[in-house]
């Protein structure tokens, strides 16, 4: 499954109501780290198909969903469960640590 885009008009449907856990990524255009680690989560997101989701949402375009959850920095990921937070990450990281990082947490 690819990345999904979404919006905070679509954050509640798309995260908190999801049947698997989600890493979400907080991302803007001209942040250098958040398109370093794109390409990573997207591959993650191909190779844990079914076991994950992960979306992307522009902080510029959607600043409510970042507030509601106090993201001050990005690329922020935070990962939900069963529609809670169980775990979140700050800044760029090898796809690697990212994996085992998603893996230690579902």
């Amino acid at each position: 499954m690819a990345t999904v885009a979404v919006t905070d008009a679509t954050f509640d449907q798309e995260v908190r109501q999801s049947d698997v856990p989600v890493v979400v990524d907080f991302w803007a255009e001209w942040c250098g780290p958040c398109r370093t680690i794109g390409p990573s989560l997207e591959e993650l997101s191909e190779e844990l198909s079914g076991k994950i989701k992960v979306v992307k949402i522009n902080v510029d375009e959607n600043p409510e969903s970042p507030a509601t959850l106090g993201v001050r920095g990005i690329p922020a990921l935070f990962l939900f469960k069963n529609g809670e937070v169980v775990s979140n990450k700050v800044g760029a990281a090898p796809k690697a640590a990212l994996q085992t990082w998603i893996e230690s947490e579902i």
